[in-house]
């Protein structure tokens, strides 16, 4: 990607920003800080700042608005219709899942930065959209990845985004990390990996990300006490 890197987007510097000669920029509400945000707005180019709940809704209504703001609303529109109908394929499919899986999407930076998703997170409400079950319950957000926890939350899958599976290892490092290699999916070495932003974006490629997430889940049933899950 040779495209310039100005800022953290919750550190953004107004000036940095400024330097590239934006007429629009997008932004979530989780960009900051409110000055540099403000300064942005007073240095006369248009600001437009986008939920970021991660719901179906909110997906939506991001479409929606950078269309209009583009001037590009039947392409808007065309990418709404399909992402339901992918949810929709999505929808159909789960009632043949002969079990939900039990899935635990840990986040990881390394062997240092190990945590796992409870409610209230994007990678929760993803589980939920493909038909699957959060291993994780009883909290919302992230905590520590600990032996007992992922004994006890018996995972059917474990899932990351690509570039957190490589920083531990590949899959031959995931399994050395605590209690993993215990759980069900490590003893079937059930791992799925995707890219960060596809999965838990929340953005046009939402439906295209449930798909592919479902369909990981809908082989686990009929591959349960194989070893050949891929």
């Amino acid at each position: 990607n040779q495209l310039p890197k100005v800022a953290y987007h919750r550190r953004l510097s107004a000036e940095g920003v400024l330097s590239l000669r934006p007429t629009l920029i997008i932004a979530t509400t989780e960009a900051g800080p409110p000055e540099a945000i403000q300064q942005l707005e007073s240095a006369g180019v248009t600001v437009l700042v986008l939920p970021h709940e991660p719901t179906v809704e909110n997906a939506i209504a991001k479409i929606e608005r950078i269309a209009a703001a583009l001037e590009v609303q039947a392409r808007g529109t065309a990418l709404i219709q399909a992402l339901k109908k992918e949810l929709s394929q999505v929808q159909s499919s789960i009632p043949q899942i002969a079990a939900q899986a039990k899935i635990l999407f840990l986040y990881a930076r390394g062997q240092g930065t190990l945590m796992v998703a409870g409610q209230d997170t994007a990678a929760d409400t993803m589980i939920d959209l493909a038909g699957g079950t959060n291993a994780i319950q009883g909290y919302s957000g992230y905590k520590p990845l600990t032996s007992e926890a992922a004994v006890a939350a018996a995972p059917d899958l474990i899932l990351l985004m690509d570039s957190g599976l490589e920083s531990v290892g590949g899959a031959q490092g995931l399994w050395q990390l605590p209690g993993l290699a215990l759980t069900p999916a490590g003893q079937q070495g059930r791992v799925l990996s995707m890219d960060g932003l596809f999965l838990l974006g929340f953005g046009p490629r939402l439906g295209q990300a449930v798909l592919a997430l479902n369909e990981a889940l809908y082989e686990i049933p009929s591959k349960m006490g194989s070893n050949d899950f891929d």
